[in-house]
């Protein structure tokens, strides 16, 4: 578990190996092949720039499939979450809540999340850092991906 608390200001999770050191070592190679191409032409260079490109890819979509599940696991959280705590008028309309909208609402507590459902169901909190602006009693998510 972290030892600080979570807040709107920090919340967001950097994987220092990941994003300060992976990527940059990906980037540093691709421009070193493209460089290499250009230079002296060769088969061997252009399949070498074609490595680097798809490693830069595979980079990418690394973090995107793994934050397409986490969010497909936050939105199963939230709709089993949003039946026990909103009020009966609120809990038919849960559906119309879109994914970005659940993944922000899922840092608010029990005590404000039905407040909070409403105001987006009526437009009043629309994307997804208004309604984590909006939260007040913050509730930390120290196992994201």
């Amino acid at each position: 578990m972290a030892t600080q608390t979570q807040s709107f200001d920090n919340h967001a999770r950097l994987v220092p190996a990941y994003h300060m050191v992976a990527f940059p070592i990906l980037a540093l190679n691709l421009c070193w092949t493209i460089y290499r191409a250009v230079v002296a032409f060769s088969m061997e260079a252009a399949v070498s720039v074609l490595l680097a490109v798809a490693l830069i890819i595979l980079f990418l979509f690394a973090r995107v499939f793994a934050l397409t599940v986490q969010d497909r696991v936050i939105r199963l959280e939230m709709k089993l979450r949003l039946q026990e705590v909103l009020p009966a008028d609120l809990r038919g309309r849960a559906a119309e809540l879109s994914v970005k909208q659940l993944v922000a609402l899922r840092f608010a507590s029990d005590e404000e999340l039905p407040d909070l459902c409403r105001k987006v169901l009526d437009g009043r909190l629309v994307d997804q850092k208004a309604i984590k602006k909006a939260i007040r009693d913050w509730q930390g998510d120290f196992l994201r991906a």
